[in-house]
């Protein structure tokens, strides 16, 4: 344990260009700290990595999904095909279209999608924004409650009050703050030691119970939680039985089925930062593989030829 911090140094032609500092945090399988970076107990925006507790509320309140649309529920998707149409049945589930969806929109994240709707004259539509598993499963739990469907995003609305407790509840904190995430959907400010609290107790729970079967859901369809070609997905292939979730503006955490737990924040917010802090953070918990290697050093191009690399430097 340590109260250093963590610096991701950006090198090109050997010299240090950028550096971003980071945060974390990890828990053993006990729940006992391993790792400290930084101030974990600071108020966090975990974006993303906040939907695994969002779809928890939803099952809570009858959501009926299971398997890859449970995962679709609590992903940020790529916006291939497959993805797309899932989620179109599930609002079919409830006799609804892509219309009931009050995100923004979007073209495709995938990128040879992205062109297959452009060929095809189709056009930037909310079905294809990274959340909109996410909004489906919230407008399909309104309407199998009869609660009103155009306004699910409210912070007053039925699903939202839900939500907000399941996650004070999971962290175990109350919502210091709130705010509004960039797919509409209210937004909630805890600690990085309250999302990994969280985390840890998805794996933990008994099966058959809400956290659970987005744990498992989650950790058995990693391709619908992301896409395949993703970092999380990859570690979740290569670590049977662990749960990943990355988020905007530098954030990950994760949980391994023994209770094993952790987040990072990078402080600027840059993504690039993300994947050589997160190996570090498995790797202080006991998770190791080939596969790690290449989060720790991403290269960096120049005429199209590797020149440098973003990497990972521990500093006092």
């Amino acid at each position: 344990m340590s109260s250093e911090s963590l610096i991701v140094e950006v090198v090109r032609s050997g010299f240090v260009e950028s550096t971003h500092r980071a945060r974390m945090l990890t828990l053993d399988a006990d729940g006992k700290p391993v790792c400290i970076y930084g101030a974990v107990d600071k108020l966090v925006s975990p974006r993303s990595s906040m939907k695994p507790f969002q779809a928890v509320g939803m099952l809570r309140a009858g959501l009926p999904l299971d398997g890859e649309q449970l995962a679709l529920a609590a992903s940020s998707h790529m916006g291939e095909t497959q993805q797309t149409e899932a989620i179109r049945k599930i609002l079919a589930s409830v006799d609804l279209d892509e219309r009931a969806l009050r995100c923004p929109e979007s073209l495709p994240d995938h990128r040879e999608t992205a062109r297959e709707v452009l060929r095809s004259g189709g056009e930037p539509s909310p079905i294809y924004m990274n959340c909109s598993g996410k909004h489906a499963a919230m407008v399909v739990t309104c309407a199998v409650n009869g609660w009103p469907t155009e306004t699910y995003l409210d912070p007053a609305h039925p699903l939202q009050r839900v939500i907000r407790d399941t996650v004070e509840e999971l962290t175990g904190e109350r919502i210091a703050a709130s705010g509004v995430d960039g797919c509409g959907a209210p937004l909630f400010f805890v600690s990085m030691a309250g999302v990994t609290r969280a985390f840890r107790a998805l794996p933990l729970a008994a099966p058959g119970t809400p956290e659970r079967r987005l744990a498992d859901a989650m950790r058995a369809h990693p391709d619908w939680v992301t896409g395949a070609e993703l970092p999380e997905t990859t570690l979740m292939r290569t670590f049977p039985g662990l749960l990943v979730k990355a988020g905007a503006e530098g954030f990950d955490a994760f949980s391994y089925a023994d209770g094993r737990a952790g987040a990072i924040k990078i402080e600027d917010g840059g993504s690039r930062a993300r994947p050589a802090v997160t190996a570090a953070a498995l790797r202080s918990v006991g998770l190791d593989a080939p596969e790690l290697a290449k989060l720790d050093s991403v290269p960096l191009f120049g005429g199209g030829k590797p020149v440098g690399e973003i990497r990972l430097r521990r500093v006092h």
